[in-house]
């Protein structure tokens, strides 16, 4: 079996190509600016997600796709780069998998397209999208897009990840070095639930929905434990064995904060430490339910959020990043 990636150098799209190669794939990987790590044993593609003429060469003789491209949601991102990409790139690659007879294309979306669940119960696939930011408004454009492509003759599932962490992943360690080394974390009053997943089993849900996953299906992938994002920064506090270092503020000052951080940081093309996608994390629910997943593709994950931190914070360790 021959799998084209999109998204290979980026942390979900690293270790899925990891196990795709530990399993006897054939790998061809799509990159930008980011070379591959392990681009010896993979096949490479440069270019980028909008160019036609490149993904078509890319896909010649491609059995599946797992696209995992996307623009993340930096301050520095344009609403028309985040729009270029997310959707115009996925709309793309759906044609040019199209136009190459590609038997099965995984869309790897993100739960951000549900916006803030007001319950703390988990939600099925079938709860009701109000996206917040532009980043999960495009990513939703997308996955409406992948989901009109499987209506006609393409075999299209789509995955939609908790919140990823583990080896390798940057956006989580910036966190997790700030509790480290007790810097000042913001956070607001309030709970948030959030639904971690450790990266091993990720992977294993987006090879389950390759394998087993019904045409024009969504499909959460996540955790065995709904958490408060406050119960999220205690765990890694007690895994770091650091008190935790917190400015606990009310909503509205923690606006002002990541809105009074973006201007300062942009001024120097920089990325703020604290901003307002960051403050999503503490204040826009995304509890979901894997029950779809797990009857249907036998996803049963395997991590809960204590051991899969000690096995993050001790990968962070070995690498020389804490």
């Amino acid at each position: 079996m021959q799998a084209f990636v999109t998204g290979g150098s980026g942390f979900v799209g690293s270790h899925l190509i990891d196990v795709l190669l530990g399993q006897g794939w054939r790998v061809r990987a799509l990159f930008h600016r980011s070379p591959l790590a392990r681009s010896a044993q993979v096949e490479t593609v440069e270019g980028d997600i909008g160019d036609h003429a490149i993904l078509e060469a890319g896909l010649e003789g491609a059995d599946i796709v797992f696209h995992l491209a996307s623009a993340l949601g930096s301050t520095l991102i344009s609403r028309r780069e985040f729009q270029r990409i997310n959707v115009q790139g996925t709309v793309a690659l759906l044609k040019a998998a199209r136009a190459k007879h590609v038997r099965r294309f995984i869309h790897v979306s993100s739960a951000g397209v549900l916006g803030s669940v007001k319950a703390a119960d988990a939600v099925k696939e079938t709860f009701p999208p109000r996206p917040v930011s532009v980043y999960d408004r495009t990513k939703l454009e997308a996955e409406k897009a992948a989901l009109d492509f499987s209506s006609g003759a393409m075999d299209v599932v789509v995955v939609r990840p908790g919140w990823a962490y583990g080896p390798r992943d940057r956006r989580t360690f910036k966190l997790i070095k700030a509790i480290h080394k007790r810097k000042l974390v913001i956070m607001p009053r309030g709970k948030a639930f959030q639904t971690p997943v450790y990266i091993d089993d990720l992977v294993q849900g987006m090879l389950l929905a390759a394998r087993s996953g019904r045409k024009g299906e969504i499909y959460h992938v996540a955790g065995k434990e709904i958490l408060t994002s406050a119960e999220i920064v205690t765990a890694i506090a007690r895994a770091c064995r650091k008190k935790k270092p917190l400015l606990i503020l009310p909503l509205f000052p923690s606006r002002l904060a990541a809105i009074a951080l973006e201007t300062a940081f942009a001024l120097f093309r920089k990325e703020a430490p604290f901003s307002r996608s960051k403050l999503s994390f503490f204040i826009h629910s995304k509890p979901l339910s894997v029950a779809k997943a797990r009857e249907e593709l036998g996803y049963v994950p395997k991590f809960d959020f204590r051991r899969g931190i000690d096995l993050t914070l001790s990968w962070y360790r070995k690498a020389g990043w804490l």
